[in-house]
């Protein structure tokens, strides 16, 4: 009977006879040789799929629709490449990911940015790259706006509304509730959005909503609609994203096809025909295509047994901001029996540094390949240097070939900002 991994690795994996893991053809001990570990394997091929999928699902069924990826889930600029090169537009936060996405050639008329705190700095380099729209979430946004774009021009946005709609997921990634940092109550947005029709330097296109992330039901995201329809006619309606992704083997989030049917229906319901619609997938757009591959560097039979991996919260800290939960196996030992649970700890000097707890393994040994699966999402947007911690690389993996996307930081790289 295969081993019950295969149902959250990428479509591309299988198993060799003497049950090592391989991932879009690659072997992963020879991707371990080659790049090391910790490293963040990304199947290309499921990647692009996925794009393909959502892109298929939203336009074959609303014509006047897009699909922008939430680059924030992945925010590598190979990853930016391959939505862009599918026929995705992009959702950039931040100053990063806008230069990131001009980097992977997006046309910057299909970007959308994003952030509840943005600077001056970063609303001039989206002005001066030509975005093709600004998210408003306050009022100092469109201050800042109507001083940096020329007379001569108009810069299309949409005001970010809150919708009041309490998500069933980890609160510190519920953005839709009233109280939410993210956006405006109705009466705050219909106050900014009449100031912005009288502007001479925006151009009023529409309303934005999101309601949280990782979110099972699409119902509750369809229930964002309803209230952006009660702020008036526009353009565009940006319905977010927030589809949850699969993690484990008891979680089946909505398939794509099921989620835009769930907010279509609703568009239909409350929305003009021809307004454009807009979403903005991240976390299930990327998170099932990729995996971190680790080294176990000590295994400890005390009270508990855990096992130590060569990374931890340096790459992932999913686990520790909203205790999510990952499935795990031995990459090198997939025919051998799970003998033992155990704790799978990281390197980091934090007791919440703590990957999956309890896991049940065959009999661990140091050096074994532990291969953590569905952490395309989140993973390397959030890695960092604890501990002087060398963040890992990300590796592309097509048709039994492999290359770097971003290598691994050197030693060097932890020193180079020093003066």
């Amino acid at each position: 009977m295969p081993h019950p991994i295969l149902e959250i690795l990428p479509t591309g994996a299988s198993i060799d006879d003497d049950g090592t893991l391989r991932i879009a053809g690659c072997r992963v001990d020879d991707l371990a040789r080659e790049f090391g570990t910790p490293a963040i394997i990304v199947d290309e091929s499921a990647l692009r799929a996925r794009a393909r999928e959502y892109r298929t699902a939203l336009t074959s069924r609303r014509p006047n629709a897009r699909v922008v990826f939430a680059s924030k889930a992945f925010p590598a600029t190979a990853v930016q490449r391959v939505m862009v090169e599918e026929g995705v537009g992009l959702d950039v936060a931040g100053g990063g990911e806008i230069l990131s996405a001009l980097r992977a050639g997006v046309d910057p008329a299909l970007m959308v940015v994003h952030g509840n705190a943005k600077t001056t700095e970063e609303l001039r380099i989206a002005v001066d790259a030509g975005v093709g729209l600004v998210v408003i979430d306050n009022s100092d946004d469109v201050d800042r706006l109507e001083r940096l774009v020329p007379a001569d021009k108009r810069q299309d946005v949409l005001v970010r509304v809150i919708p009041e709609v309490e998500s069933s997921t980890h609160p510190h990634v519920q953005t839709g509730q009233v109280g939410s940092k993210f956006g405006l109550t109705a009466p705050a947005a219909a106050r900014l959005i009449e100031r912005i029709q009288a502007s001479p330097r925006l151009r009023m296109r529409g309303v934005h909503a999101h309601v949280g992330s990782q979110i099972m039901d699409p119902s509750e995201l369809a229930a964002a609609v309803a209230p952006l329809a009660a702020l008036g006619t526009f353009d565009v309606y940006d319905l977010g994203g927030g589809l949850g992704a699969r993690y484990t083997y008891d979680e089946h989030p909505a398939s794509v096809d099921g989620y835009v049917e769930a907010l279509l229906a609703a568009a239909d319901a409350h929305l003009p025909a021809g307004a454009e619609i807009i979403i903005e997938p991240g976390r299930s757009m990327v998170n099932g295509s990729a995996v971190t591959l680790y080294s176990v560097t000590t295994v400890k039979r005390d009270a508990r047994t855990f096992v130590a991996v060569d990374g931890g919260m340096g790459d992932n800290l999913e686990v520790a901001l909203f205790e999510q939960r990952y499935e795990a196996a031995l990459a090198g030992r997939l025919h051998d029996e799970a003998v033992e649970d155990v704790v799978v700890v990281g390197r980091h000097c934090e007791s919440g540094d703590v990957l999956i707890d309890p896991l049940r393994l065959p009999e661990v040994r140091v050096d074994d390949l532990l291969v953590v699966a569905a952490t395309g999402a989140y993973t390397h947007t959030m890695a960092n240097n604890y501990n002087g911690y060398r963040r890992p690389p990300v590796v592309f993996v097509r048709d039994g070939e492999a290359r770097a996307v971003i290598r691994r930081e050197t030693w060097d790289d932890l020193f180079a900002r020093d003066l």
